[in-house]
């Protein structure tokens, strides 16, 4: 089965998935890359009004084969 790696960017920068996981199925692969978005956001210290989580997944191949995204705006009302 092939390998998969998961590096997250956000406000930080990069950060590289240097282990990988396997997959049977792309779409395992897919709700993964999904389901860890939220996860991340709620471990990060979400600073300003607007927050941006990215998961972009390279093959065995370090080529990119998916992306997901999940962005937190907030803001005061007056």
């Amino acid at each position: 089965m092939p390998r998969y790696f998961l590096d997250l960017y956000n406000g930080d920068g990069l950060t590289v998935d240097r282990e990988g996981q396997v997959f049977d199925t792309r779409e395992r692969l897919r709700r993964e890359a999904i389901r860890i978005l939220p996860d991340i956001v709620r471990d990060e210290i979400l600073e300003g009004d607007r927050t941006a989580i990215t998961v972009k997944v390279r093959d065995e191949n370090g080529r990119q084969v998916f992306e997901a995204s999940l962005v937190v705006s907030s803001g005061w009302c007056d």
